[in-house]
């Protein structure tokens, strides 16, 4: 793969990484509390989109579970970090363990999250394709989004919160995470079609999954 490719895969898990960990922060935005892992998580979706519209699903595919592996990877280390005696000197435990530390319930949450939202978004854009012959780029990029962002934001809500939280408030929190994410990739819409042109006549590539076997646990 080309270093355009490797790149593309880098700032993907780059903003997974990122996100998580700015994800034990709350923010306030318009009125709606969200995560301040709003700022970066969403830019994953559009190099998702770039790497299924470029080079296809069975690409993405293999990113996507790149990304897992990583990000689990990096969740073991937080925790061995955190299990380790602190030195008598250094009083910043407490604080550690409030950014880095996760209960296996939300990490369950965000990992199956991750997985449908990115593996649905990637369907969807890749199928989009072939239905609209390769044009109309943004409603590949938008409505793979809409699906892709509604699954993760119902998946991680309603698993990490379930129980604890009003249904009522659970519907909301999903429906204003769902729409922020939206309107976020339709505002990234010309940056992705930038990126997607310039890929596109540089890798000499324009993937198309019309014979593709989208089982998403095969990365061969």
């Amino acid at each position: 793969m080309s270093w355009r490719f490797i790149s593309c895969a880098a700032v993907f898990v780059t903003c997974l990484l990122t996100a998580n960990i700015m994800a034990t922060k709350l923010v306030v935005l318009g009125g709606v509390v969200l995560t301040a892992g709003i700022v970066i998580f969403p830019v994953s979706y559009v190099i998702g989109d770039v790497l299924t519209e470029v080079w296809g699903y069975g690409v993405a595919r293999r990113v996507i579970w790149l990304g897992f592996a990583c990000n689990a990877l990096m969740v073991a280390a937080l925790w061995i970090g955190g299990e380790l005696p602190a030195a008598p000197l250094w009083k910043g435990q407490d604080a550690y363990e409030t950014i880095f530390g996760h209960t296996p319930r939300l990490l369950v949450a965000s990992f199956l999250a991750y997985l449908v939202g990115e593996f649905a978004n990637a369907f969807v854009l890749a199928k989009l394709k072939i239905a609209t012959q390769g044009r109309w780029l943004w409603l590949r990029t938008i409505g793979s989004t809409v699906v892709g962002q509604a699954l993760d934001s119902a998946v991680f809500v309603v698993l990490a919160f379930a129980g604890v939280v009003p249904t009522a408030a659970l519907v909301g929190i999903v429906a204003a995470q769902w729409v922020v994410k939206v309107l976020y990739e339709a505002a990234a819409t010309p940056l992705t079609y930038a990126a997607v042109a310039w890929l596109k006549s540089r890798e000499g590539v324009d993937a198309y999954d019309r014979h593709t076997d989208f089982n998403p646990v095969r990365l061969s």
